[in-house]
């Protein structure tokens, strides 16, 4: 099997059967290097419903999604061996059975040799995820995690999984190393500033929008950031992004990141083994002629590309 998108100038993008990327679907028999696999599952959300339609749709836009990194001077199809691994089973009303069936298969994508980029659901599904990953890998990874949320809160209505405690259960059981990850986007009011002493405790590095756009600017900002040593995870949040930019999403943040800073703040990454990473949290009924789609496609792209 070659692993190449279908040609836009053969057949047009609105054409033909809509994968990510209009890649080839394949098993994990098959012998490619990175799967994109849709996990279509919402039950974490505590505002807007709606994200586990979000690979359905991102399969649907990505048909614009083309190979060649203009910046990087790359095509990723050349590079990489790429295909569309089809979704993993989830349980729509039970999420302790939709956290099995997810470590389970993405121990299984792992256990092949393939790493994967994940594209949710809500940003519940990272913590199974990183289970699989930390398995994996044999030791706690460093995670890039961006967002506008901390997602280290407390348990919500007595529940203690939901889309925004998975950071802290991923430091409580070991998945990270929190002196190594970094997150990036982050801002607007919380709870309480008790909210901010479990990333002081763990030692994680929170970056700000206003730590981004410091009077010293971007290019001052992206020499800061710091190399990830050993198996890295990234887990993009698409609300990091300004409403602007992603109103289709479930919790939006006003003040966020643009995607032009977000494009380059990808390309100053300097990461040593990316094991996987996925894309969270678009909600496709709250979208607008496809913005928070669009911007999803570009960060899959220049995920792909660290890979």
């Amino acid at each position: 099997m070659e692993f190449k998108p279908l040609s836009g100038r053969e057949f047009p993008r609105y054409s033909a059967l809509k994968t990510f990327f209009r890649l080839p679907v394949a098993t994990l028999d098959d012998d490619f290097d990175v799967a994109i696999v849709g996990v279509p599952f919402d039950g974490g959300v505590s505002y807007r419903p709606g994200a586990r339609f979000a690979p359905t749709k991102v399969r649907e836009i990505s048909s614009l999604g083309r190979g060649f990194n203009w910046a990087r001077g790359e095509d990723i199809f050349k590079k990489l061996r790429i295909a569309d691994a089809g979704d993993c089973s989830t349980v729509p009303i039970d999420l302790n059975q939709t956290y099995q069936k997810i470590e389970k298969h993405f121990s299984q994508v792992l256990a092949a040799g393939k790493r994967f980029l994940a594209v949710g659901g809500d940003h519940s599904i990272t913590l199974p995820l990183l289970r699989a990953v930390r398995k994996h890998a044999g030791q706690p990874v460093t995670l890039v995690h961006f967002d506008a949320h901390l997602d280290t809160y407390p348990a919500a209505w007595g529940q203690e999984y939901h889309h925004g405690a998975f950071a802290r259960h991923a430091v409580e059981e070991g998945l990270i190393n929190p002196k190594k990850s970094v997150q990036i986007g982050l801002r607007g009011p919380l709870a309480g500033g008790e909210d901010l002493d479990f990333v002081k405790k763990h030692g994680l590095r929170s970056i700000t929008v206003d730590d981004v756009r410091t009077s010293a600017g971007l290019e001052t900002f992206l020499r800061t950031l710091p190399p990830c040593e050993g198996p890295t995870y990234i887990t993009y949040d698409i609300d990091c992004l300004d409403p602007a930019y992603a109103p289709g999403t479930g919790t939006p943040v006003v003040g966020g990141l643009t995607t032009y800073e977000v494009q380059r703040i990808f390309r100053a990454l300097k990461i040593e083994q990316l094991v996987g990473a996925d894309v969270v949290e678009l909600s496709p009924p709250y979208d607008h002629s496809d913005i928070t789609a669009l911007a999803v496609l570009d960060a899959m792209f220049e995920m792909l590309c660290l890979f």
